[in-house]
């Protein structure tokens, strides 16, 4: 199938994934859409494209291990794995509710293909180091994706990990940055300016790839080219915009935590469902 072709299929797919992100967000009355939207075609990629993954067989040994180290915007990567066949996407309304399956952070054994449990912004980057490692030490083929976002950059654990990463030379780990430039308290530029993201993973010796992360054929070239990368591991920087696909959300600091009430929910929908996102 042509790139051209499959882009328009996953950015259908991606609509799928925004519309349970604001479904399932009003439903809990409760989550974080902001950065859920912001990732829905980064997120889309992976499950529907790159991922070696089987719902049927969730703990297959080979799989490739994806880890959300923005742990709360968790309802992407639930609508993706429901959409994706790994648990009912009538669970998906149950986000948040007392003893569901389906928490404000991903825990680990609660749904099929939670690899690891996220939330404290910085731990996911150094949980994927740790799995990258172990597929290397156990000379598996498996591959580590992880998706952060530019807010959590300020973590110093983050590069702490960057550096480990490289010291044991993980080609084959890949970090996707979500960067959409805010945070729950504002911008990144005015609460802990980042400067260049591509520069500080290039001096921390990772290889460093580009793209628009709302350009779907631009994300699967880019991700292409970084499953072609050895010697070192790989950040795909993407920019983004956060609540990209809902024209009252898209890069407003409010909706970083925000659940919709039904009129804003029925405008969403509207707009998810027109068009592209």
């Amino acid at each position: 199938m042509k790139l051209e072709e499959r882009a328009r299929e996953l950015e259908a797919k991606a609509r799928e994934l925004r519309f349970h992100i604001v479904d399932m967000v009003h439903a809990a009355q409760s989550g974080h859409c902001g950065g859920s939207l912001s990732a829905a075609d980064i997120v889309t990629a992976l499950y529907f494209e790159f991922l070696n993954i089987d719902p049927a067989n969730p703990d297959k040994g080979d799989r490739d291990r994806f880890v959300l180290s923005k742990g709360h915007a968790c309802p992407v990567q639930y609508a993706a794995l429901a959409l994706r066949g790994f648990f009912p996407v009538a669970e998906l309304r149950s986000l948040r509710a007392m003893h569901s399956r389906l928490q404000g952070h991903p825990v680990q054994g609660k749904l099929p293909g939670i690899e690891v449990t996220t939330g404290s912004l910085g731990v996911g980057i150094c949980e994927a180091v740790g799995l990258a490692l172990e597929a290397r030490l156990r000379k598996a083929s498996w591959r580590v994706w992880a998706v952060l976002g530019d807010g959590e950059l300020g973590e110093g654990a983050v590069w702490e990990a960057a550096q480990a990463a490289t010291k044991f030379g993980l080609d084959n780990l890949i970090a996707v940055v979500d960067n959409n430039g805010l945070q729950n308290d504002g911008y990144c530029r005015d609460i802990l300016p980042l400067r260049s993201i591509p520069d500080k993973f290039r001096a921390f010796g990772w290889a460093v790839l580009e793209m628009d992360g709302h350009d779907m054929e631009d994300i699967l070239r880019t991700f292409g080219k970084a499953l072609l990368i050895t010697g070192s591991p790989v950040c795909v920087v993407a920019k983004t915009v956060k609540g990209k696909g809902v024209s009252f959300m898209e890069d407003k600091r409010d909706w970083h935590g925000k659940a919709p009430n039904a009129e804003q929910y029925a405008q969403a929908v509207a707009e998810i469902k027109g068009g592209p996102a």
